[in-house]
């Protein structure tokens, strides 16, 4: 990592991709609540929303964060973009399935009783952003050494 931020190019890349991740968050985000509001179902909404994220980030790394990565065909680049998201989905899942209900558990036990949002929603919303920033830092390495690794 300590590579990485030396370098002025890949810092720029980095905060780059940090950007594009925060467009995804909020792509992500938006989503998840949305589908969560209609149908109440957590693994839904994250799923739908997370593929949603997978597109919005693509489009903005392939031609922003890494313009000059052209030697692979986009379709490769997308299947290894998308290798790489789906691993993190995997991450993501993981913590889902770890974290998410001691965090509501305990959402339940410090808001008051008529707080404006619900618990649940609170502590999906708190496992969600934990979540986001252990596969962002995961994507970024993973797609940098792989997918972008034709990039000087």
């Amino acid at each position: 990592m300590l590579k990485f931020l030396k370098n002025p190019a890949e810092r720029t890349r980095f905060l780059k991709f940090c950007v594009v991740g925060v467009i995804g968050f909020v792509v992500d985000f938006g989503i998840m609540n949305l589908i969560l509001h209609f149908t109440g179902n957590a693994r839904l909404a994250s799923t739908v929303s997370f593929i949603a994220a997978v597109i919005s980030n693509f489009i903005w790394n392939r031609y922003w964060t890494y313009p000059d990565s052209r030697e692979k065909p986009l379709m490769q680049q997308l299947g290894q973009f998308f290798l790489i998201n789906v691993i993190g989905l995997g991450i993501r899942y993981l913590l889902f399935l770890t974290i998410d209900q001691p965090i509501i558990t305990l959402a339940e036990r410090i808001l008051p009783a008529d707080f404006f949002i619900k618990p649940d929603v609170v502590g999906h919303n708190i496992t969600m952003i934990i979540a986001v920033f252990i596969v962002m830092m995961w994507n970024f390495f993973a797609n940098r050494l792989w997918t972008y690794n034709d990039v000087k």
